[in-house]
């Protein structure tokens, strides 16, 4: 038997869960523990194509972690597991590089809390809840901001006091790490360019969206930033905005800093601009049946992205090729097309046929022969938490 690591993604109601066997890169189990922190928390687990579902005692983060690994040894699993792979959101300036947790990693995690309130204290229980259900094995922390700390410091400060940045940490710090990390070698190894020798413009689109610019595997400019507020229109978050908006509507609307701020990550995006829905594909049904707020999300949506991608180009000394991955970027041919569409001024044209049949899990290129490359890379965030946690036990 391969090696087998266990990938958790803990939130502040859920756990998703993934059992991965290293060398062959196969799933051999996966699930979610949801509703966590309410009466009805459930574990839902499949399984050689077969989904079970188990309600759970307690509604607590540790009794779910306990569930699942009970799930994995009544399967057979459970001694299968060499170690647990936890995603983490944010690290900081403490973290370039995925590691074993210990005592000291748990309190630089707390230490970025403030900088990720709502997702931090989540991973937090993750890992402590799995350091009491499985002690005895290696645990790991994989950050999404660990990739973009190669980022040059004309790329991560901001044009505020300096004093803001050596006090409070306000800087430029990226996210979609892990996923960007993936990609890349992905797309590199399709292309047949040494990672080392390479230049990318990755787009990784879903329900939040960002894009970064990425240079011989190590990223060196992207779009999200202290927050992942920033940059691209996304399913509920606005991306960019004149940063007086907040003081002003703060004003009219009767509202504190922070609940204006809560509304442009939950209320805006896709769903603001829709009134409909923050999911992409139900707006492309509705702008085909002539819903025009949903054909003008679309549109904003298209274009910030097109204009993100031309900006991202200027990091780099060439573009190799131009990576869609994500839900979005991975499955919709209309965002697509629209995209390359505009990019034309940059060198790029659509392949109608190769486009519309990159979707459901396929890859490829979907730019004609005359075109500069722009590919379909579909992520796999959890096989590269493995990976890095299969490495860090080995070694």
């Amino acid at each position: 038997m391969g090696l087998h690591i266990l990938v958790i993604n803990s939130g502040s109601s859920s756990i998703k869960f993934s059992l991965i066997e290293v060398d062959t890169h196969k799933t051999v189990i996966s699930g979610l523990a949801e509703k966590l922190g309410l009466e009805t928390a459930v574990l839902h687990a499949k399984h050689n194509g077969e989904t079970q579902t188990i309600e759970l005692e307690k509604n607590d983060h540790e009794t779910a972690m306990q569930a699942i690994l009970k799930t994995l040894q009544e399967k057979g699993l459970g001694k299968e597991i060499k170690a647990v792979g936890h995603r983490v959101v944010h690290g900081g300036e403490y973290f370039s590089s995925s590691t074993i947790v210990t005592p000291e990693v748990i309190k630089a995690i707390e230490k970025c809390v403030p900088y990720a309130p709502l997702h931090n204290p989540a991973n937090l229980i993750g890992i402590t809840g799995a350091l009491h259900a499985v002690p005895e094995l290696p645990q790991v922390a994989v950050f999404d901001t660990a990739f973009h700390q190669t980022l040059p410091q004309h790329a991560y400060l901001y044009a505020v006091p300096t004093e803001w940045y050596k006090e409070h940490g306000v800087r430029r710090y990226g996210f979609h790490g892990i996923s960007y990390r993936f990609v890349t070698q992905e797309a590199a190894s399709s292309l047949q360019i040494p990672l080392d020798n390479s230049a990318f413009v990755c787009a990784h689109l879903g329900n939040g969206a960002s894009i970064t610019a990425i240079l011989n595997g190590k990223s060196v400019d992207t779009s999200m930033g202290f927050t992942p507020l920033e940059g691209l229109v996304m399913g509920t978050r606005s991306g960019d905005i004149d940063p007086a908006l907040i003081g002003y509507l703060s004003d009219v609307l009767k509202k504190e800093a922070h609940e204006i701020v809560d509304m442009l990550n939950k209320k805006s995006g896709l769903l603001g601009l829709s009134g409909l829905s923050n999911d992409m594909r139900e707006l492309e049904a509705a702008a085909a049946n002539g819903d025009e707020r949903a054909k003008t999300a679309i549109e904003i949506f298209v274009f910030r992205l097109a204009k993100y991608i031309a900006a991202m180009s200027v990091s780099l000394p060439r573009v190799d090729a131009l990576i869609f991955t994500g839900g979005i970027g991975e499955n919709s041919v209309l965002l697509r097309r629209k995209v390359i569409e505009r990019l034309a001024v940059l060198g790029y044209f659509i392949d109608e046929e190769a486009n519309g049949r990159t979707i459901r899990g396929k890859a490829g290129i979907i730019t004609n022969q005359q075109s500069k490359k722009a590919i379909v890379i579909n992520t796999n965030e959890e096989l590269m938490i493995a990976m890095d946690t299969a490495a860090l036990v080995k070694s």
